[in-house]
């Protein structure tokens, strides 16, 4: 996860948290980790791209307070934070060329996606990383939240003594569960935003969300069927493997008309802390990652 690799310039941080609209999944780096999680109330966050996220900032401040380690209450102790893929956008750019210079980048990648943003670009916490492609292209990953969304969650966490000082999505954190270099699709379902990921080499090719209206088989399958399409027609082989999470509750016959319709293996998300639900996996693949890099 290169993305990540900036953590490697300082100690690694101790905690990592996740929130969703169900709750605050929360791990402490460790061997083994410490993972828990703690429910929230009913509309205290309410997941969007567009308006503010936190409904109820007290009682979420108040929740994350009870996180916070006893000891000296003025230590800064330093923390990832983990959004809702609906919270934040994720493109991946393709470039022939790209320039060198930081400045440049920045006004470039700003002008690719702009005009396919809900909100203003300018008013966006922005983040982008370099893949380098076989044949001399680049591809960037770009992922943006507007600011002021970022800074209602991050809000709580400053206050209760945390340094959010890497703040990523859920799908993002969760492509460190994603083992080998063959391609391969992950989907995840939270509630009704459905979140589908294309990877080949160790890279990130495609992440795009989708608010479902049912969520029935079909209308899932309706979507993977251009994903695949996609993979097939720019990608080097068909993707074998499309790895589920959120679907614990499904019927065996939805994994079944995944394996039938696409012709692909189906397995579920795997971690070594346990099985990824959707409101962790974002959380598992960070601490994964933590415990890999150490």
């Amino acid at each position: 996860m290169g993305i990540l690799a900036g953590l490697l310039k300082d100690p690694p941080p101790k905690f990592v948290f996740e929130l969703s609209e169900a709750g605050i999944a929360m791990g402490r780096h460790g061997r083994p980790p410490q993972i828990g999680f703690q429910p929230l109330e009913p509309e205290v966050i309410a997941v969007s791209a567009v308006r503010d996220n936190v409904l109820r900032l007290e009682v979420l401040t108040a929740q994350v307070q009870t996180l916070a380690p006893a000891g000296d209450a003025r230590k800064r102790h330093r923390a990832v934070l983990i959004l809702p893929d609906g919270s934040a956008r994720v493109s991946v750019l393709d470039f022939d060329a790209f320039p060198s210079e930081a400045d440049q980048q920045l006004a470039l990648v700003k002008f690719r996606v702009k005009k396919s943003l809900p909100f203003e670009v300018e008013t966006a916490r922005l983040s982008y990383f370099l893949q380098a492609v076989p044949g001399g292209r680049l591809d960037v990953v770009v992922a943006l939240a507007p600011l002021e969304v970022v800074a209602r969650f991050e809000a709580p966490f400053r206050a209760a003594g945390f340094h959010p000082g890497l703040v990523t999505s859920s799908t993002l954190a969760a492509l460190a569960l994603v083992r080998g270099d063959a391609p391969a699709v992950l989907v995840k379902l939270t509630g009704r935003l459905l979140t589908i990921s294309v990877l080949e080499g160790g890279r990130l090719k495609l992440l795009r969300s989708i608010e479902l209206a049912e969520g029935t088989a079909e209308e899932i399958l309706g979507h993977l069927y251009p994903t695949f399409a996609y993979a097939e027609d720019q990608l080097a082989a068909r993707p074998g493997r499309l790895l589920t999470c959120g679907f614990d509750g499904a019927s065996p016959e939805l994994s079944q008309a995944f394996e039938a319709e696409l012709g692909v293996a189906v397995e579920p998300l795997r971690s070594r802390w346990g099985a990824p639900t959707p409101y962790n996996a974002g959380l598992l693949g960070c601490l994964e990652w933590l415990e890999d890099t150490a």
